[in-house]
């Protein structure tokens, strides 16, 4: 199976929800990219993330353009925004399903009022894709 998952900054949400996927299963195919990418992939993501024992450290955020001539049996948007301006794909698309999260990415302050929230995202994320494709 051939996953894309996109979020407009590709360095929070659809990261996670890459991260679980692959570990989920590693015989998939996961990709993540975003409509207006960030420079990296957020920090606090990556601690989240390593505290369920995945590492998203090396991943970088990526354009979804990049993706529009590929087949995919499913695209996932997982906020808001992608949904709205998800590219046509020239590939061949089988699903296009959204599963929105709130943008940990949001929540400002220090780590130990910020870090919560990612949790909480995380969380969901793990729930909601942990029964994918169900």
């Amino acid at each position: 199976m051939k996953v894309l998952v996109l979020c407009t900054g590709n360095s929070c949400r659809s990261q996670m929800a890459q991260g679980f996927l692959k570990s989920f299963n590693p015989d998939w195919e996961v990709l993540s990219a975003g409509t207006k990418p960030a420079e990296r992939v957020n920090k606090h993501a990556i601690k989240v993330m390593a505290e369920k024992g995945i590492d998203i450290s090396g991943e970088h955020p990526k354009l979804v353009d990049q993706f529009i001539n590929d087949e995919f049996d499913y695209v996932i948007t997982v906020c808001d925004g992608a949904r709205e301006v998800c590219p046509v794909f020239t590939g061949k698309v089988k699903h296009r399903i959204h599963i929105g999260f709130d943008d940990p990415a949001d929540a400002v302050g220090e780590d130990n009022e910020v870090l919560p929230v990612y949790r909480r995202v995380r969380d969901e994320i793990e729930a909601r894709f942990s029964k994918f494709p169900k």
